[in-house]
């Protein structure tokens, strides 16, 4: 089996080489993206939804997300980003209901960047219920509303999407990226392709622009 596809997160570390060269500026369907079997429905209206498959311990997620957040940006109108925190498990649990709880108070915006920090700058484990709600708590969230959210049914529900969206979307390692239901691309499939490690984050940015172009074209 493949290495990568071994992995929970893209090993965009790790200079990997393919039997076809990548081209981010003319992505090429099993080179740079994949093409899902079936499309999956989406929510964007007259604008192109992309996911990203990400989670809050994941090294390279965190590297990714400013340069998603200036992507998100310049698209503008053409685009809506939606999240989906993947599953891992136990010890990832508490991170997954700590976004979907963010998500559900309205509070993702203000708070998704903050996470990343406590976990990659100041090393919190936030592993336990516990440790999520004292984090929530330090920062600014009333606990008592953080904690009934957290285990409110609207949440379990969220959680069970995730799994179904991981698997309807055939999410093998992360950051994924999902354009319009129908395509896929990641760093790690950047780096399997043949573009150096330390570009593969802005690559796939450049595929994703041409797979927002062709999907807005499509929806004319």
């Amino acid at each position: 089996m493949n290495l990568l596809r071994r992995l929970t997160c893209s090993t965009v570390l790790l200079a990997l080489s393919g039997s076809a060269a990548a081209s981010p500026s003319a992505p090429k369907e099993g080179v740079d993206y994949q093409l899902l079997p079936s499309a999956q429905p989406t929510d964007g209206g007259r604008r192109i939804e992309v996911l990203e498959f990400f989670a809050y311990y994941c090294p390279h997620c965190y590297a990714l997300e400013p340069q998603l957040a200036e992507w998100v940006k310049k698209q503008g109108d053409n685009i809506v980003l939606r999240r989906v925190h993947v599953p891992r498990g136990a010890p990832v649990q508490a991170q997954q209901r700590l976004f979907f709880t963010l998500e559900s108070l309205d509070l993702l915006e203000q708070y998704h960047g903050k996470v990343f920090n406590a976990m990659h700058v100041e090393h919190l484990p936030l592993a336990q219920d516990e440790q999520v709600f004292d984090w929530a708590s330090r920062a600014g969230i009333d606990r008592a509303r953080f904690v009934d959210a957290y285990r409110s049914f609207g949440v379990q529900a969220k959680v069970r999407r995730a799994q179904a969206m991981v698997d309807a979307y055939r999410i093998t390692h992360w950051p994924m990226l999902a354009v319009d239901g129908r395509f896929i691309t990641s760093p790690g499939i950047l780096a399997e392709s043949g573009v150096p490690s330390g570009d593969a984050l802005q690559a796939t940015l450049q595929v994703m622009d041409s797979l927002v172009a062709r999907a807005k074209a499509d929806k004319k």
